[in-house]
């Protein structure tokens, strides 16, 4: 028999999560309580998991579109927009971070809490482990997601991209700093066991 949908609240919204869906923890909320978003802007919510990001981003976004690879995920932010009044102004996709968009959609604001612990190949036979394994370094997905997020980025655009130390936060600046982009931490979250969790914001040089 399956468990009941986890319930997570944060400020005036609320949020349930299926049992094969990212619950938000401390790095969700370490994100939520860091996240500014610009009136009119266009977001996309990059593994939106439960779309707790997303949600909170569409209240002063002129769109937001919710990506993630886990098929329950996508049912998970549907029923979570409906439930907080923000369906209007959201949309959903399906994907593999950026391979389902057209090299000529943009975005103002880029967001990805990403899958940065190190794991096995074993970690992503469930579809809830694709949301926290990051490979053998704990970067595949985040090298991954450096190499396309610049050409989905408008050209003043931000993205806010949170990650461990676990899996080499000066490599991420780096990385970025070489594509002739701007990385600084923007907030920090120390977390027990010598993990600290970093809120980097990237923008184009100007």
């Amino acid at each position: 028999m399956r468990s009941a949908n986890k319930k997570t609240f944060f400020g005036n919204f609320s949020f349930e999560v299926g049992n094969e869906v990212y619950a938000p923890a401390e790095d969700t909320f370490f994100f939520a309580e860091n996240l500014r978003v610009k009136k009119g802007s266009r977001v996309v919510d990059m593994g939106t998991g439960s779309g707790i990001l997303g949600i909170l981003a569409a209240e002063q976004a002129e769109t937001v579109l919710a990506v993630d690879i886990n098929p329950f995920a996508m049912q998970c932010v549907k029923q979570n927009a409906a439930a907080n009044n923000v369906s209007c102004n959201m949309s959903f996709l399906r994907g593999d971070l950026f391979n389902s968009l057209a090299t000529s959609v943009n975005f103002d604001l880029i967001l990805f809490n990403a899958p940065y612990l190190p794991s096995d190949r074993d970690d992503y036979k469930s579809w809830l482990g694709f949301a926290w394994a990051g490979g053998t370094t704990g970067r595949e997905v985040i090298d991954r997601f450096i190499s396309q997020a610049p050409q989905h980025l408008a050209e003043k655009g931000e993205i806010l991209l949170v990650q461990s130390n676990l899996a080499n936060f000066q490599e991420t600046k780096e990385k970025f700093r070489s594509l002739g982009m701007k990385a600084d931490t923007v907030a920090t979250l120390n977390l027990p066991f010598f993990e600290t969790l970093f809120l980097l914001k990237v923008t184009f040089k100007s």
